[in-house]
């Protein structure tokens, strides 16, 4: 069974970038363009990660990432916030607002694609088993 991954981004290009290189490695896209979509789509989905941008029409990316980990159904799945702003209080309201990691746009696609592999195998119930065994 593949690997789902819920991208939210109002940007095209941006999804476009990440399904290509998520796609080219085996995982599931399901791409939405605001926070309240990613509310929605996690809950109905289960997705195994989320990439989420901060800056987003109608909910923001951290009033989203604030509800997804107060909600017992979604509060597990670990979430990559990316943001354009380079100021240090954005990455710390992130990160404690839940996000397991904080990536600066523009950000390496390689970079992404490593970090969705580390974050989906820290979760994977395969691999706790094979490691506690």
């Amino acid at each position: 069974m593949k690997q789902k991954i819920l991208v939210a981004d109002d940007q095209l290009y941006i999804h476009r970038l990440i399904q290509h290189r998520l796609e080219q490695e085996g995982y599931q896209l399901v791409a939405v363009r605001d926070g309240c979509e990613v509310l929605e789509v996690a809950v109905r989905e289960a997705p195994n990660l989320v990439v989420m941008d901060v800056s987003m029409p109608r909910m923001d990316g951290l009033t989203a990432l604030r509800q997804l980990k107060r909600n017992q159904a979604t509060r597990s799945i670990p979430v990559i916030v990316l943001t354009s702003s380079p100021y240090e209080l954005v990455h710390e309201e992130a990160e404690l607002s839940g996000a397991d990691l904080v990536l600066t746009k523009p950000f390496s696609p390689i970079g992404l694609l490593e970090a969705i592999r580390r974050l989906v195998l820290a979760r994977s119930p395969r691999e706790k088993t094979l490691t506690t065994t």
